[in-house]
C-alpha cells in the first residue's frame, strides 16, 4: 500500500508500518507522530533513533530491552509513547513491527 506522508509518497503495510526504511525522513517521523497524537520532543528523538540504531544492527526490539539500554526506562518509555509504546515508536521510527508486538 502507498500513503502520501509528509508530501511523500510511502509505503506501508496493512497495520501502517512503513516496508522500505529508505523512504524515511525526520519529516514522516513527525506526520507519523502526529497521526499517533504524540508531539515530538528531543527526548522522543533520541529513543526513535536508538530504535532504528537497533534495527540496523538487527537487534531484536522489546520493552525490557529498551528499558534495559540506558537511553530510557519503562517507565519513561511508557510516558513518552503511552498506547503501546514498542508498536508506536517503531511506527514513527520508520522500521518494521517487531516480532515481540501482537
Amino acid at each position: 500500500m502507498e500513503k502520501t506522508i509528509a508530501g511523500k509518497t510511502i509505503n506501508v503495510n496493512e497495520e501502517g508500518f512503513m516496508t522500505d526504511f529508505g523512504q524515511w525522513t525526520k519529516e514522516v517521523g513527525e506526520e507519523l507522530g502526529k497521526e499517533n497524537e504524540i508531539d515530538l520532543t528531543p527526548r522522543h528523538w533520541e529513543v526513535l533513533t536508538y530504535i532504528q540504531d537497533q534495527v540496523k544492527k538487527e537487534v531484536g526490539l522489546t520493552i525490557r530491552g529498551i528499558g534495559k539500554s540506558g537511553i530510557v526506562d519503562i517507565k519513561e518509555f511508557y510516558a513518552l509513547f503511552p498506547k503501546a509504546p514498542l508498536k508506536t515508536a517503531t511506527k514513527i521510527a520508520g522500521v518494521p513491527k517487531p516480532a515481540s508486538c501482537i
